[in-house]
């Protein structure tokens, strides 16, 4: 991996996510950016950005993510 790529995955309590989904869901219905920050790197989340819904089942086990993909300008 390079110096910019990351991999991080942060868990939430079910407040903190609910949270996050609200200030997610209210900036896309006005069209604004989204700021979140997650392990210490604050991101900007462009309303170019798209949204994805992803379902994954292995040996019993589900997944489900809720993606926001965008690219660098």
């Amino acid at each position: 991996m390079t110096d910019d790529e990351r991999d991080v995955e942060k868990e939430y309590t079910n407040k903190q996510f609910v949270e996050k989904l609200r200030r997610l869901a209210d900036t896309i219905e006005t069209g604004e950016n989204f700021e979140i920050q997650i392990a210490g790197e604050r991101l900007y989340v462009p309303d170019r950005a798209r949204f994805t819904v992803e379902h994954e089942r292995e040996d019993g086990a589900h997944e489900i993510e809720f993606q926001i993909k965008w690219e660098d300008e």
